[in-house]
């Protein structure tokens, strides 16, 4: 999907237009991948934009740092106002929000503490991720050759950049072959996670998802997914999925704050289900949206307004 600029992008602590915000050739981060970041949404409600989670995605940015012996130059609270003041200069109603920790220009070499951080929040209009159409038709999906990252490699609980080359090669794998988006299995056979969402099966009524352990990032509508389903008393099970209990699942869809919860149709040419939306991921979809947008009441104190 094109980006739709904005007109300011905060860049460490001053807010400048967004054409000027660049960096040097030579920064770490270019070269080694050293980049901490985030992405979360603020959607549009009766009341006034609103964050999703916001808090949540910022603690999992210092997270990120900090599996990296990184520290913030800001604070979570710091990084929240400056986010809030960039939707408010560019004046959105919702937007997708980019925080982004990294390494600049010092010196060149594998180690990245004599480099200094910069910090940027960008926000810009951003629609459905997979397609309008998705979110009700689902998406065709294949299990990729190529697998998620191993154990004792790179921490995949750290959402960095390096980690997403991975992910490029399993999107690219997926799109080479016409299929919408790729599945990675783990380094033991077992489902991971999609290129940049987290994945639920449903068997017989049940919510399966992989565990933590499955080389999957610790997705924050991941979570949200989980709280949702068991208020409204679904049984939901993480554990460790074979590749071919994707097959014969009755639904199968996506979550992440990009894709936010979508269906998937079709698995390496299998149909899912009845080949669209499930009842039981349009109920969850359903609420989902119905909080997000203020439809409802946010009984989870999910939403920090602008």
């Amino acid at each position: 999907m094109p980006m739709v600029k904005a007109e300011k992008i905060w860049y460490n602590g001053a807010l400048v237009d967004w054409d000027d915000a660049k960096i040097h050739v030579l920064s770490h981060a270019l070269h080694y991948g050293t980049s901490f970041f985030e992405g979360a949404r603020c959607y549009k409600t009766k009341k006034a934009p609103a964050c999703f989670r916001l808090k949540d995605h910022i603690r999992r940015l210092l997270d990120s740092m900090k599996i990296y012996r990184t520290e913030s130059p800001y604070s979570l609270d710091e990084l929240i106002d400056a986010i809030l003041d960039t939707i408010r200069v560019n004046k959105l109603e919702e937007c997708y929000i980019r925080p982004i920790v990294f390494r600049g220009y010092g010196e060149l070499g594998v180690n990245p503490a004599h480099c200094p951080l910069e910090t940027i929040i960008a926000v810009w209009g951003w629609g459905s991720y997979l397609g309008a159409e998705a979110l009700e038709k689902g998406v065709n999906v294949c299990v990729s050759s190529w697998l998620r990252i191993a154990p004792n490699t790179l921490p995949v609980m750290a959402k960095v950049g390096a980690n997403y080359m991975n992910s490029q090669l399993i999107k690219m794998d997926a799109l080479a072959s016409g299929f919408d988006e790729g599945i990675g299995l783990d380094v033991n056979g077992m489902v991971s996670e999609g290129s940049g969402e987290n994945i639920f099966l449903v068997r017989d009524g049940v919510i399966y998802t992989p565990t933590m352990s499955s080389s999957n990032l610790c997705g924050i509508t991941r979570n949200s997914v989980i709280t949702i389903a068991r208020d409204m008393g679904i049984t939901v099970v993480e554990q460790t999925i074979p590749r071919e209990m994707l097959y014969i699942a009755d639904e199968v869809f996506f979550t992440g704050t990009a894709a936010e919860v979508t269906p998937v149709a079709t698995i390496d040419h299998v149909t899912v289900g009845n080949g669209r939306r499930g009842s039981i991921t349009e109920k969850i979809q359903k609420k989902f949206f119905d909080i997000v947008s203020g439809e409802e009441e946010d009984q989870y104190d999910w939403l920090l307004y602008v």
